[in-house]
């Protein structure tokens, strides 16, 4: 069995990577364990495991007293004396109480001890390798699935796919060879756990940075992402280098490397729009492919006002209002798109009511009669509404020796 212990270590050190020196602390421990379970006692015992012969020996460790009361912890100075001459008071002194077949319970021991630093080694093992793909795109194939996720295949781990993290509508067949972006790793007590998408944008920029070298270089950068996993994308990007055409890079010869993403995620649109410093021109080109003739922003709510065409309007808003919805998402502005009919009317709309207030404001103020403020009463209801004529009413300066209540009760009915 001694053979075999030490065989046993150095394989596992060599081809697991487990050190002798936690394998041994562990078996000790273990052992002691064990001692207690079948001798009844383990206060004051020690094992210690022989590395170089792989002998195992069991001490009792006892206390040098003047005067002993408990004969299993404690030894009389007298007593520590007939052993050593240099023992003193307080010293602690191991007596060698190795029982004659304590090897067969320290071979049960060690057997568990190493399975489960096995275990635990290969658990650290996989967890470091995939904490390091963490937020990073893998390739896989599908195992199974069940009600609740899919089952990928990495390789040394079998990740997971929630219903969640699917694209509407793609189906999943065993077998089938996906690309997945890492979401989550963790260290659970059944061993590391990896959590996998394919709806997170994020898997959609990795697939540009494969794609497409200068984004992989730095040359060109994707500034923002919207997605609708499944059905469109929004993907703003800039160049570096003023030379380079950043939409024409992502797109391609003949379109070629955008198919390839496209095609990766089973025919889902994609738009790619050159980003600016400019919010007016760059919303122009989020809005794409309508044409937008202009962009009032609305500072103290982070939105827009902007302006197309009457036979794009359909075309901006998009099915279902997703062009419009993508824009927003893309850059980070609140959109109200209007034909350039309508805007023209709101605006006619808006000055009217203005014209109309003030000059309703300004007779007020010159009313001097009570009748004339009823008058004005009646003309301001068909302009403002009630909340609107009393707070007005109620800034004019009146005659405080007229009396008024017969022309307010008037006014009530």
């Amino acid at each position: 069995m001694n053979k075999e212990m030490l065989t046993a270590l150095d394989i596992l050190e060599k081809e697991k990577g487990i050190s002798k020196e936690i394998v041994t602390s562990a078996l000790e421990a273990a052992l002691v364990s064990a001692y207690k379970r079948n001798y009844g006692q383990a206060q004051n015992v020690e094992v210690l495991f022989d590395t170089k012969t792989g002998d195992i020996h069991v001490y009792s460790v006892k206390e040098v007293v003047e005067m002993v009361f408990d004969s299993t912890l404690e030894v009389s100075l007298e007593e520590a004396l007939a052993i050593n001459k240099a023992y003193e008071l307080d010293d602690k002194i191991r007596f060698e109480v190795t029982p004659k077949d304590f090897g067969r319970i320290a071979a049960q021991t060690a057997k568990q001890v190493i399975m489960q630093r096995i275990r635990e080694a290969e658990r650290s093992i996989i967890y470091d390798e995939f904490i390091a793909y963490e937020n990073d795109i893998l390739n896989g194939v599908i195992e199974r699935q069940d009600s609740r996720y899919i089952y990928v295949n990495l390789g040394k781990i079998e990740a997971v796919l929630a219903k969640q993290e699917q694209i509407p509508g793609e189906v999943y067949e065993a077998h089938d060879r996906i690309k997945v972006y890492v979401t989550k790793v963790e260290n659970t007590s059944k061993g590391p756990q990896v959590y996998v998408s394919r709806s997170h944008p994020d898997l959609l920029k990795r697939l540009f940075e494969q794609e497409i070298p200068e984004i992989y270089d730095g040359v060109v950068e994707i500034v923002s992402i919207a997605r609708e996993a499944g059905d469109r994308s929004k993907v703003a990007v800039r160049s570096r280098d003023e030379n380079i055409d950043p939409v024409g890079t992502c797109v391609g010869p003949r379109g070629q490397r955008v198919q390839a993403i496209v095609n990766e995620l089973r025919g889902e649109n994609m738009d790619i729009v050159e980003w600016n410093e400019d919010p007016a021109t760059y919303i122009g080109n989020a809005l794409n492919p309508a044409q937008v003739i202009q962009v009032d922003f609305h500072p103290e709510n982070n939105s827009c006002t902007v302006v197309v065409p009457d036979y794009q309007l359909s075309l901006a808003i998009g099915k279902k209002g997703q062009n419009a919805r993508l824009a927003a998402k893309l850059t980070g502005f609140k959109i109200d798109i209007k034909s350039e009919t309508d805007y023209h009317r709101m605006l006619i709309a808006s000055d009217l009511a203005v014209e109309e207030t003030e000059e309703f404001i300004e007779e007020l103020e010159e009313a001097t009669e009570a009748e004339q403020i009823l008058e004005m009463d009646e003309i301001g209801e068909n302009i403002l509404d009630a909340d609107e004529v009393e707070e007005l009413i109620s800034e004019v300066e009146l005659d405080p020796e007229q009396d008024y209540s017969e022309l307010l009760e008037e006014s009530e009915q």
